[in-house]
């Protein structure tokens, strides 16, 4: 069984979802230490002429150090939903798709979250649906994992009775394989080759944006532009 891990994400890019979709199994990490200026509350959208992040602001005052990302509250006392329900209506209204998803995420702007997990959660949902990702989706914050780095994903790998593990590009740098392979377990890491697509907006394409910007482009062909001519990386000794 292929499981991927990663934290959760706010609007995430393609590869997050690629990812998932080639895993049979996919472990949201939510109780991890947020780190501030990650992708875990923020993300690229493409405006009319450039992009711009769209961050959801939340309380780290006074509490760096004990903030697990899924008791990580949202600070509601500025009003960044309208600001990012008109940063995307205005940005993509006259996309070919915006307005077969833009009910859902006007109703997303409209309520008010107190936990960014809550709201990543919600709107990741509705994305692996219309991308038709069928993945397993399992939280490590219930789940009572132990360890850190790799030795914390190997822990959830052996939870869940993992074969292959499905790490991102990044993990090659603190990965110990031989920690893996004694387990039975084979790692492989995911290479995300971006691809190119059309856009409404702008004259050059804007790569590493929201997969929104996918989605709203491109509708029902987003599933097929996301996982066509991607490969792996395999250096396991494991067969």
């Amino acid at each position: 069984m292929i499981v991927s891990i990663n934290q959760p994400a706010y609007l995430p890019w393609l590869g997050y979802f690629h990812r998932i979709a080639i895993s049979k199994l996919h472990i949201v990490l939510d109780h991890v230490q947020f780190e501030k200026n990650s992708f875990t509350n923020r993300n690229k959208v493409k405006t009319t002429n450039d992009w711009c992040w769209l961050t959801v602001p939340v309380r780290t005052k006074n509490n760096f150090g004990s903030l697990p990302i899924h008791k990580l509250e949202i600070d509601n006392n500025t009003n960044w939903r309208l600001k990012h329900w008109q940063t995307i209506y205005h940005s993509y209204k006259k996309t070919p798709y915006f307005q077969e998803h833009s009910s859902f995420f006007e109703s997303v702007y409209q309520h008010e979250w107190q936990y960014l997990s809550d709201l990543c959660r919600e709107i990741t949902n509705y994305l692996l649906s219309a991308l038709k990702i069928n993945t397993s989706l399992l939280f490590s914050s219930q789940m009572h994992p132990e360890g850190v780095k790799d030795e914390l994903v190997l822990n959830l790998c052996q939870k869940v009775g993992a074969n292959i593990y499905l790490s991102g590009i990044l993990g090659q740098d603190y990965i110990r394989q031989e920690l893996f392979e004694i387990e039975g377990i084979k790692v492989i890491y995911q290479n995300y080759h971006h691809p190119n697509y059309p856009q409404y907006r702008g004259k050059n394409f804007e790569p590493y944006m929201s997969i929104i910007d996918l989605l709203f482009n491109c509708g029902s062909q987003s599933r097929d532009i996301l996982l066509n001519n991607q490969d792996l990386i395999q250096t396991s000794a494991l067969v």
